[in-house]
């Protein structure tokens, strides 16, 4: 347990897309620090798609996350806002009911830093989704005021993608602490010449690392990945910018 919630480092998980790793690659990142000799914990503030298992309401996101961890954090902690609808936030929450207020996750979050040394905060979808009418998701990491590490989906269009939402992350004031190539497609074409375009245009224009390259890997392993990632180099970045 860290001493106080000052020491603790935090970081944001966002993505190029829905459906390209998000969450494996938080897990993988969680196993790294746990390596790593890390009292690591994770929050998925907002999850959709829940199901019961002995009257507790679980989400699949949420539950893999909870397995790469060391520190687990209270569900309500971990998970504010846990909706039963496998749809867009906004839209499972006004099925539901729910209104997302950001203040209540910050306040999770000052929570989850006083019970683990480092934080993962994994967003949901990409960069931009609604939660309501006025606010999104970059506005949660905006008060979350954390870095902010994307993962890119490698696929046809990946290049686009991932610098729009480095741009969009940085039009926010948010620093982009590294991304992650994940290689979500076994057959795309010239892989290594897609990642290698963006990490020059990220480096060169965000100073922002290119922190591993995870294989498709069959079935998924956390574990694996996790040795694909330099987990050093982030923990200096964000070091520095907690400073």
């Amino acid at each position: 347990m860290s001493s106080s919630s000052q020491s603790a480092l935090s970081l944001f998980v966002t993505g190029t897309d829905t459906e390209i790793g998000k969450t494996f690659v938080s897990a993988a990142l969680l196993r790294g620090f746990v390596r790593e000799g890390r009292q690591a914990a994770a929050m998925k503030p907002i999850a959709a798609g829940a199901f019961e298992v002995d009257g507790v309401l679980h989400n699949e996101d949420a539950d893999q996350l909870d397995a790469a961890s060391s520190v687990l954090l209270p569900p309500k902690i971990r998970t504010p806002y846990l909706l039963k609808e496998p749809a867009a936030p906004h839209i499972a929450a006004a099925l539901e009911n729910v209104t997302f207020d950001i203040d209540h996750i910050v306040d999770c979050h000052a929570q989850a830093l006083k019970q683990a040394e480092i934080v993962v905060v994994e967003g949901v979808g990409g960069f931009r989704v609604p939660l309501t009418a006025t606010q999104d998701t970059a506005d949660l990491a905006v008060a979350l005021k954390l870095p902010v590490v994307l993962v890119v989906g490698m696929r046809l269009g990946c290049i686009s993608h991932a610098l729009l939402t480095a741009e969009a992350i940085a039009a926010r004031g948010l620093t982009l602490a590294g991304w992650v190539a994940n290689r979500i497609d076994p057959d795309m074409t010239f892989p290594d010449e897609n990642i290698a375009s963006i990490r020059e245009h990220l480096a060169r224009e965000y100073d922002a690392p290119l922190l591993g390259i995870v294989p498709h890997l069959s079935p998924a392993s956390p574990e694996l990945a996790a040795d694909q990632l330099d987990i050093n180099r982030l923990l200096q970045t964000l070091r520095h910018a907690q400073r």
